[in-house]
C-alpha cells in the first residue's frame, strides 16, 4: 500500500462549495473532513459532502462507454463510441439541426467547464434545442432579473454581516444552503445575525429547521406567496414609505408597480394566505424600522404556480424599502471580470429564439423543461429525434417523469454522459462515462467566480486528487470530441476547434498514459490570468482560499443595470400584464382553500441530495433512510383516518403515488409533504438506490405548455393540489414506487 497523504479540495455538490481535506491513499480518496482553517466556509460541510466518494469509488461507477444491444448495454471503445454517435447525429441534423437537443442538469453546474462546453456543442451542432434543471427550480429568478436588471445573473444577496431584520420565504437554508448564495455553515451565519441583535423571520408553510434556528415563524398556505408580497408591497405604498430617493434617477416604474399592488391589502388577502392582516402589517413595521433588511427567497417560492411574479414582488420590495445596494440590504455582486458586459458585447443570454410547441421565449439560452415530451412526441417539422443529456437525471427530476420516460423511449438517439446507469442513463442509446470532481482540477462555478455571489469572498482552485479509474474523461473534452465526430465545430468557430484539437493532442504527448483530453488546468490557468487574477499555481498556494473583498453597497444602481436605459425596471410590461391574471387564481386559491383541499409541498431529507447521494450506503442504511415518506400534519391524518406508519395513495391531476405516512406536526394543516429525488428503481446501474423503497413525487406534477408558467417556463412542481386516502390492495415496496 502507499503512503496516505492529505490534501486541499472543495466540494462541488451545491452552491456552498465547502473546503475540504481530502486522504488519498492508492489512488484512492478515503476520507474527506471539514477544512477547519477555510477562510470562506468556516469549518463546515454537510454529511454529503463528506460521504461523496463513496459515491464516486462506488462498483457501480461507468468505467467504459456503453452501447445498447438489446435490451442490455456492452462496453465499447470510445472510438465506436464517437464514430457511431456522429454517423447518427450527421444523419438527423442532414434533416434538421432543430432535430437534436440537449438536456443540463444541476451536476453540470458546478463544474466551471462542463456548461461551457455542452453550449458550444449545440451552438455547434446549429441546435438552439437546449433545456436545463433551471426550470424545475430556479428559472423564475433568472426571469425576473432579466427584465428588472437586464442580465439574468444580476442576483442580489443578502449582505449578511451587516442585515438586521430577514424575512425568509419559500427556502431552508439550514438544510439546503442559501439559493445561489455561497453560504457555508447556514446555522452559525444565522446565529451571528441573531447575535447582533438582528431579526430573522421565516415564512413558510412548515416549522423548518431554519425557522427554529431563527426563532419567529408565520405560517403561510402554499402557492400564496405572491398575494403576501402584494399586501407587503400596497402596506409600504399606502404608509407613503417607499424610498423614492433612493432610486431617483435609478429606476422606473414606481407609480406601474403602485397600480398593480393597489388591489391587494392585507385584509383582502389574509383568508387565502392565513396571515392575519395585522401580523402582516407587523411584519412591514418590523422590516421598514431595520436599518438594512432584505426579503431572502429560494427554490421553494419559484416551484409555486406564480414564481417568477413572486420573485419579481420580492425583489421590488427590497427596492422600493431602500434596501437594494445598501448596506445590510442586498448586494450584487462582481466576479472575477464584467461578466454581464461581456455577455451583452457577445449577445450570451440575449437570442430571442421561440419553442415549436408553446411558442416560449428563450431564456439564459435554453427552452422549459415541461415541454421536452411534447417536442419529442408531436409530429412535425424540426421534431427533436435525439437527444443528449449531461450531468442530470431527467426521467427522476423532471414534472410528469413517467410521460418523459415515454417520449425518451420513442427516441432515434440517446446519448447520456454521467457516472452511473441511472434511470435515464438506463434508456441510453450510448452512455459515456465522466470524471468525478475529485478527478479533475476545477475553479469554483459560475456564481461565485464571474458573479461574486459569496457571503464571505474569496477565490479557490483545486488540482485533480486522483486519476481516473477507467475510461472516464471529462466533460469538456468529450463534446469537443463529439463535435469532432459529428463533423461540426465547438461554437460554431473553426478556429476554435482547431485550437482545442491542438491542445488536446500537444497534451496528450505531454500524458501518454492518460485517456485523451484537453489540457483542463492550462485553460483554467488562461481564465484566471486574462482577468487578471494571477495564475492557476499562484492561487493553489492559497488551499484555505484566496480572500478578495466584498463588493461594496452603492456600486449597482445607476452604474450597472443593462437594461436599454440603464434603469431598474420595477414594472416589467410583461410582469404587469401577468399580475393582472392573478384575481382568477385568488379565487380559485379562496375557493380551493374554503373546500379543505390538500397541497403538497417539498421536504428536504437531510441525508440526501436531490437525487444524487441515494446510491451512497452509508447515508441510506438506516430506517429512516430507506424511503421517502408522506409527511402529515395530525390534524389531517385524523380526518383522513391514517396513523404513523400507514401506507397512503396520493393522487393529483396527473398521475398516482404510494408512501408510507409520518406524522409531522411543524406542517401548517391543509399542507401535506413530500421529499423529492427518490423513487430509484428504474435504473439498472445504482445496486444501493434501486433497492429503496420510495416514489418519486414528481410524477404527480403536471408537464405540457398549458401547465408551464408562462414568463420563465417553470414546471409547477410545489403547492400542487392532492387527494389522500388509505391504500388499497396489496401494499409492498414496488407499489410505493407508483409504478
Amino acid at each position: 500500500m502507499g503512503k496516505a497523504r492529505t490534501t486541499h479540495t472543495f466540494c462541488r455538490i451545491c452552491e456552498a462549495s465547502c473546503g475540504l481535506v481530502a486522504t488519498v491513499e492508492d489512488q484512492r480518496v478515503t476520507a474527506l473532513e471539514p477544512d477547519k482553517q477555510h477562510h470562506g466556509t468556516l469549518g463546515f460541510s454537510c454529511m454529503k459532502g463528506l460521504h461523496q466518494h463513496s459515491m464516486y469509488d462506488s462498483p457501480d461507477r461507468l468505467q467504459t462507454p456503453m452501447k445498447r444491444v438489446g435490451d442490455g448495454f456492452e462496453p465499447i471503445s470510445w472510438s465506436q463510441a464517437l464514430s457511431e454517435i456522429g454517423a447518427r447525429v450527421k444523419s438527423l441534423r442532414a434533416v434538421s439541426p432543430q432535430s437534436l437537443g440537449m438536456y443540463v442538469g444541476t451536476a453540470a453546474g458546478f463544474s466551471i467547464l462542463h456548461p461551457i462546453f455542452a453550449e458550444g456543442f449545440m451552438q455547434g451542432l446549429g441546435s438552439r434545442n437546449i433545456y436545463s434543471s433551471s426550470t424545475q427550480d430556479c428559472a423564475n429568478r433568472f426571469a425576473a432579473a432579466r427584465e428588472m436588471y437586464g442580465f439574468p445573473f444580476f442576483q442580489p444577496f443578502v449582505d449578511l454581516d451587516h442585515v438586521e431584520c430577514m424575512l425568509i420565504v419559500g427556502t431552508n437554508p439550514v438544510v439546503s444552503k442559501w439559493t445561489f448564495l455561497q453560504v457555508a455553515h447556514p446555522v452559525k451565519r444565522l446565529k451571528q445575525v441573531k447575535h447582533r441583535g438582528g431579526r430573522i423571520i421565516v415564512v413558510d408553510p412548515r416549522y423548518t429547521e431554519t425557522a427554529k434556528v431563527a426563532g419567529e415563524h408565520c405560517y403561510i398556505k402554499p402557492n400564496t406567496d405572491v398575494f403576501f408580497f402584494l399586501s407587503f408591497l400596497e402596506e409600504i405604498f399606502s404608509r407613503d414609505a417607499a424610498d423614492a430617493p433612493h432610486l431617483q434617477g435609478k429606476a422606473s416604474g414606481m407609480d406601474a408597480l403602485r397600480e398593480v399592488t393597489r388591489h391587494w391589502p392585507a385584509d383582502r388577502t389574509a383568508e387565502v394566505t392565513g396571515i392575519a392582516a395585522d401580523t402582516l402589517r407587523d411584519l412591514v413595521t418590523t422590516f421598514l424600522a431595520a436599518d438594512g433588511a432584505a426579503v431572502v427567497t429560494g427554490t421553494g417560492l419559484g416551484m409555486g404556480k406564480d414564481g417568477t411574479l413572486a420573485q419579481w414582488l420580492a425583489e421590488c420590495i427590497n427596492a422600493v424599502s431602500g434596501n437594494l445596494d445598501k448596506r445590510g440590504g442586498t448586494l450584487v455582486g462582481e466576479g472575477i471580470f464584467d461578466f454581464a458586459g461581456f455577455a451583452r458585447k457577445n449577445g450570451m443570454f440575449m437570442r430571442k429564439a421561440r419553442s415549436r410547441i408553446g411558442d416560449f421565449r428563450e431564456l439564459n439560452g435554453g427552452f422549459p423543461g415541461g415541454i421536452l415530451a411534447d417536442e419529442i412526441l408531436t409530429p412535425g417539422q424540426d421534431q427533436i429525434k435525439g437527444m443528449f443529456v449531461t450531468g442530470g437525471n431527467p426521467l427522476l427530476t423532471m414534472a410528469n417523469a413517467d410521460r418523459m420516460r415515454e417520449a425518451f423511449k420513442q427516441l432515434e438517439l440517446l446519448v447520456v454522459t454521467d457516472i452511473y446507469l441511472n434511470e435515464t442513463a438506463s434508456l441510453a442509446h450510448y452512455v459515456l462515462p465522466a470524471t468525478s470532481p475529485l478527478e479533475r482540477p476545477d475553479l469554483p462555478f459560475v456564481f461565485p467566480l464571474f458573479l461574486g455571489m459569496q457571503s464571505i469572498p474569496y477565490l479557490a482552485a483545486t488540482e485533480a486528487l486522483v486519476k481516473p479509474s477507467g475510461e472516464q474523461r471529462d466533460e469538456a473534452s468529450i463534446y469537443t470530441d463529439l463535435a469532432t465526430a459529428c463533423g461540426v465545430n465547438l461554437f460554431g468557430s473553426a478556429a476554435v476547434q482547431r485550437t482545442l484539437r491542438l491542445l488536446k493532442g500537444v497534451n496528450r504527448l505531454r500524458r501518454p498514459r492518460s485517456q485523451p483530453g484537453l489540457p483542463q488546468r492550462l485553460i483554467l490557468d488562461l481564465m484566471l490570468r486574462s482577468s487578471g487574477n494571477g495564475s492557476f499555481r499562484q492561487l493553489l498556494r492559497h488551499p484555505h482560499g484566496k480572500p478578495q473583498e466584498q463588493v461594496a453597497p452603492g456600486t449597482f444602481l445607476g452604474k450597472r443595470p443593462t437594461t436599454d436605459d440603464g434603469l431598474v425596471q420595477l414594472a416589467p410590461p410583461e410582469f404587469v400584464t401577468e399580475a393582472g391574471k392573478l384575481e382568477q387564481r385568488f379565487d380559485e386559491f379562496r375557493d380551493s382553500h374554503r373546500a379543505g383541499r390538500l397541497r403538497l409541498i417539498s421536504k428536504r431529507a437531510h441525508g440526501t441530495h436531490n437525487s444524487w447521494t441515494q446510491n451512497i450506503e452509508a447515508l441510506t442504511n438506516g430506517a429512516n433512510n430507506r424511503s421517502n415518506y408522506l409527511y402529515l400534519n395530525p390534524e389531517d391524518g385524523s380526518r383522513l383516518g391514517l396513523a404513523e406508519g400507514d401506507v397512503a395513495d396520493i393522487r393529483s391531476a396527473t398521475s398516482a403515488i404510494r408512501l408510507p405516512v409520518r406524522m409531522l406536526a411543524e406542517l401548517m394543516p391543509g399542507t401535506v409533504a413530500v421529499p423529492h429525488g427518490w423513487g430509484h428503481q428504474h435504473a439498472r446501474g445504482l445496486s444501493v438506490a434501486s433497492r429503496l423503497s420510495g416514489a418519486n413525487v414528481n410524477i404527480l406534477a403536471s408537464d405540457g405548455p398549458e401547465n408551464i408558467e408562462p414568463l420563465s417556463g417553470m414546471a409547477h412542481l410545489s403547492g400542487i393540489e392532492v387527494e389522500i386516502c388509505p391504500a388499497e390492495g396489496p401494499v409492498n415496496s414496488e407499489s410505493w414506487s407508483g409504478r
